[in-house]
């Protein structure tokens, strides 16, 4: 059972209402259920903060300054999160590298200050931590142009604990197309180029998940064609509910089930509801002159843009959506993927409209309450929970283990031109 705070609580309360002979109070079952298992949420933006020197971690902070901090995580219940390793595109000169590492080097001395805190590389670790109440953190990289076309940097990223990488982002890399963000794109390659099949076997045989969020669907199917490991996608929520293109049609959800593979929802308002799609482009009809004036005020300072961007959407937030229309993508997924193949992708501090009921992190116990009033059985909502992507991990790492147990240099997934 895990250990924190809120549970010591409940259980030093149990204690002395029976020691005072009083009758004991009802356990509300979602509240135990909740925080009885092991929630993993895969994609947090808050990263970037970790390279604020004036940012305090284990402060509280309002939800209007960031979804994220110690303290509402811990009543929030998470207990796994992946910080995104993400910036925009760069020049491909070693800059995205060089930022990559930052980031990266901003979570672990983030870690380093507080006890309560560790860092995870496989699923035994994360077990191990959360046994012991410590709050755990992982990392995964927001794009494939973040490597540079370099296999060596991508080896050296998992070296350094990632455990996945989203193939693109809203742009194309030079071996992957992308599937946008408000439409998409013109294809560039057709989906993945034999380049980005070898780094797809890459990450196989290091224990790196390959993540489909934001790809196209014709990388998605040369993905699922080339991985010989479950997939993941780490932030994304179903067509079917809300017809955008970061949402994933139930073909696609079959295909990924089939695979054994693991979705993880997207909180972001706009992907969730199509009226307040429309809503948002209405609001940046109206705002994006402000947004871009923002933008050239602190062009080169993406940290600045954000502060900025912030400040202006506590002033004039943006559309939400509700937290029933979430419980529809969850119940779609599970339906049609199975309670196998679903789990929690927030996309904390990434977007700037949460639903209502769940726009903090600390309200994440809703989730659970929400997925058990709609009948949704204790066995899965703990696989939603967490369990679902532990399973992924623990395919992924064993993939690795064969793999590199048969060739451990990888020379036969990759010619010599592309070591």
């Amino acid at each position: 059972m895990k250990r924190n705070t809120r549970a010591l609580a409940i259980t030093m309360a149990l204690t002395m209402a029976c020691s005072a002979a009083d009758p004991q109070p009802k356990r509300d079952a979602a509240e135990a259920l909740h925080f009885d298992a092991i929630v993993v949420d895969t994609h947090s933006d808050t990263t970037p903060y970790f390279q604020d020197p004036t940012f305090d971690f284990a402060a509280r902070h309002p939800k209007t300054e960031t979804h994220m901090d110690l303290p509402r995580i811990r009543e929030g219940g998470l207990d796994v999160e992946f910080w995104s390793i993400y910036m925009g595109p760069r020049d491909g000169d070693g800059r995205a590298i060089r930022e990559a590492l930052e980031r990266i080097d901003a979570v672990h001395r983030m870690v380093a200050l507080y006890p309560d805190v560790a860092l995870a590389t496989t699923v035994d670790e994360i077990r191990e931590n959360v046994r012991a109440g410590r709050f755990v953190s992982m990392m995964g990289i927001e794009g494939g142009h973040i490597i540079e076309d370099s296999l060596a940097a991508l080896r050296d990223f998992y070296r350094l604990g990632v455990r996945y990488m989203t193939l693109t982002h809203s742009f194309h890399t030079d071996w992957a197309d992308s599937a946008g963000t408000t439409s998409v794109p013109e294809a560039l390659h057709g989906g993945l180029t034999d380049r980005g099949r070898l780094i797809v076997l890459e990450m196989n045989r290091l224990g790196m998940m390959v993540d489909i969020s934001h790809v196209s669907d014709a990388t998605f199917d040369d993905v699922l064609e080339t991985s010989v490991a479950p997939v993941l996608a780490s932030h994304s929520s179903t067509r079917a509910v809300a017809d955008h293109t970061r949402n994933m049609s139930d073909e696609m959800l079959r295909a990924l089930a089939a695979n054994g593979g693991v979705v993880m929802i997207n909180f972001y308002s706009a992907y969730l509801d199509e009226a307040v799609s429309a809503a948002t482009r209405e609001y940046y009809a109206q705002w994006g002159p402000r947004l871009r004036e923002i933008g050239e005020q602190h062009h080169g300072d993406w940290w600045a843009q954000w502060l900025a961007r912030r400040d202006h959407y506590r002033v004039h937030p943006m559309p939400q959506t509700t937290l029933a229309k979430l419980l529809d993508h969850f119940d779609h997924a599970i339906a049609v993927a199975g309670p196998d193949h679903v789990g929690i992708g927030a996309d904390w501090d990434g977007v700037s409209s949460l639903p209502e009921g769940l726009d903090d992190v600390a309200l994440l116990p809703a989730l659970t309450r929400g997925l058990l009033e709609r009948g949704h059985s204790e066995e899965t909502v703990r696989k939603v929970l967490g369990e679902n992507l532990l399973r992924v991990l623990s395919a992924v790492e064993a993939v690795a283990a064969a793999l590199q147990a048969a060739d451990p240099a990888g020379r036969v997934a990759l010619p010599p031109a592309a070591q």
